[in-house]
């Protein structure tokens, strides 16, 4: 057999490895199953009297939170680099204050064949081994959220890439009840390009003099 035929025919297993490999990925317990529950005991959690976001009448008709469906593509690895200097930002938040994150990385990582940054923050005094990644992109104000979502990022000291893992992206509490107070994306985590994963709007509808969610 000539040398650019088995290079085709080799081409060709690895492709059908690679879909085969990604789609067993996609319905592993090891991914879509934990997913999948995270998202169930966040159901219940915005069911629940002393956690929920919402007032007690939305709590009590509350169903579930609409996601889009999970996505590899946006699963994505990103190359850490961390900042010489570590400035203490302070953040806007949605009344008007602020409040102190480090700015402890950069994260480096492509999309659409595109490179692609996010800036990862620390939250002063924060104990747990993550980092916050407040972002926005071209779905909010439609699919999302308009004011932005969030990712936090599992990382320990030293770690030279991260996982962003945008099926886990999620909306701030104030987008369910303005009472809330939550942090506002900084520019420099704007993304010019839409990410269709993670945790969609919201919806509400009214009904006679209440507000009843809408689920899609």
């Amino acid at each position: 057999m000539q040398r650019p035929i088995k290079l085709i025919i080799l081409a060709g297993i690895a492709l059908v490895l690679f879909y085969f490999v990604r789609e067993s990925f996609l319905s592993d317990d090891n991914y879509l199953i934990p997913l999948r529950k995270e998202r169930e005991e966040k159901d219940l959690t915005f069911r629940s009297r002393t956690n929920s976001p919402f007032e007690e009448v939305e709590r009590i008709s509350f169903s579930n939170l609409v996601y889009y469906e999970p996505n590899l593509d946006y699963r994505v690895k990103a190359k850490v680099e961390e900042l010489a200097q570590k400035d203490t930002l302070h953040m806007p938040m949605t009344n008007g204050s602020t409040e102190p994150y480090i700015r402890y990385a950069l994260a480096h990582f492509e999309l659409e064949g595109q490179p692609q940054r996010l800036t990862l923050y620390k939250k002063v005094k924060e104990e747990k081994e993550e980092l916050f990644v407040p972002f926005t992109d071209k779905t909010n104000g439609f699919d999302t959220y308009g004011g932005g979502r969030y990712l936090d990022v599992p990382f320990e000291e030293g770690d030279k890439t991260v996982t962003l893992d945008f099926n886990r992206a999620y909306s701030p509490f104030c987008a369910y009840n303005p009472e809330y107070v939550c942090p506002v994306p900084p520019k420099d985590n704007r993304l010019a390009l839409a990410i269709p994963a993670g945790e969609k709007t919201y919806e509400k509808k009214f009904v006679g003099n209440k507000n009843v969610p809408e689920q899609d």
